[in-house]
């Protein structure tokens, strides 16, 4: 994206569950058209809009289990980057910051201000950095990888990425097939581990958006929300989400079928087992994400922590970052307020 429209954007970043949405809609109101931050003062009328920083809210029909704003939120402030592809399709990072570029430019040419809201930390880092230029997707050697798995332990795989990158394979989970058979594949087809190939630097600090912050919540509550978080999905009906999926003419991408929840009860319904059995699994990977979401962002020096506390309003959280936003630096806790 070009420095001087990254530069018109603020960015709203943190892990699974710990309310960024709500925020996002209280931050949307109180950011000036001119890209600073009024304190505590929320305007009728929106000056930002938002953007998705998800990567699988691109997928239309997945919606329970991607928790995709409510039509009353996209109605209060104007969403993008949602329901852009269908379930069997394929979606590159690179195709991400293209849209994302376009719709920044669009934004900022009706006078209002891109506000980039989301988990993916991968979107992020490549708005903030550029792009890794990476070999185009080898599937018959990604089939080749996966077809060494089967019949292994489920570690398999990702034990072989320690063996060749074990920066890459301590930054994955071992579950996470997706990025673990991506990871080998790029090392197979460069001679070069992946972690060598993907130090994209950041900009230098005249040209990096001033505004990046990510949310950084107590670890216990933001584990609540979680396990709370899944339990209302399944009682809004994600099992019946998956079962229409399922059922779709065409079979879902890998990238689709490997999203956090969906994976689980796809393969409960496909073993013939209770997909409600999935819940306890989806809810411990889902912590295990979370966890690994607050490491990435934590490591990116462009952002800067909010740290929230488990009873905080999202109009008080709203009202820290921008605070943090015209002080030009970190928002403590509602309980130690900035000086």
């Amino acid at each position: 994206m070009l420095p001087s429209l990254l530069r018109r954007c603020w960015f709203l970043a943190g892990p699974t569950a710990c309310g960024k949405s709500e925020i996002a809609l209280e931050l949307a109101t109180r950011i000036r058209p001119d890209g600073s931050g009024e304190a505590a003062v929320p305007s009728e009328e929106p000056a930002a809009e938002i953007l998705s920083l998800d990567s699988m809210a691109l997928y239309r029909g997945m919606d329970i289990g991607t928790a995709k704003p409510a039509l009353e939120a996209r109605r209060r402030v104007p969403h993008h980057l949602i329901d852009l592809i269908d379930p069997h399709e394929e979606y590159s990072v690179a195709e991400y910051v293209a849209a994302a570029e376009r719709a920044c430019a669009e934004i900022v040419a009706r006078g209002r201000v891109p506000l980039f809201v989301g988990g993916t930390g991968l979107y992020l880092r490549s708005l903030l950095r550029g792009l890794f230029d990476g070999p185009p997707a080898d599937w018959t050697l990604r089939r080749e990888i996966e077809t060494e798995a089967e019949g292994r332990e489920p570690d398999f795989l990702h034990r072989r990425l320690n063996e060749i990158d074990p920066a890459t394979a301590v930054r994955l989970h071992p579950h996470d097939a997706r990025r673990i058979v991506r990871a080998l594949e790029v090392a197979r087809l460069t001679g070069k581990p992946l972690s060598a190939q993907q130090r994209q630097e950041p900009l230098p600090e005249e040209l990096r958006p001033p505004h990046v912050y990510w949310l950084s919540p107590p670890r216990k509550w933001l584990y609540e929300r979680v396990d709370r978080r899944v339990r209302d999905m399944f009682a809004a009906g994600f099992v019946e989400e998956v079962r229409r999926l399922r059922d779709l003419d065409r079979p879902l991408s890998r990238t689709a079928r490997q999203a956090l929840g969906y994976r689980e009860i796809l393969d409960a319904l496909e073993a013939g087992a209770d997909p409600n059995s999935a819940i306890d699994l989806i809810q411990r990977r889902t912590r295990q994400f979370a966890k690994r979401q607050h490491t990435w962002f934590r490591h990116l020096e462009e952002c800067r922590p909010i740290e929230t506390i488990a009873d905080e309003t999202p109009e008080e959280v709203a009202e820290r970052i921008v605070i943090a936003a015209r002080a030009g630096g970190k928002a403590g806790s509602r309980s130690e307020p900035p000086a």
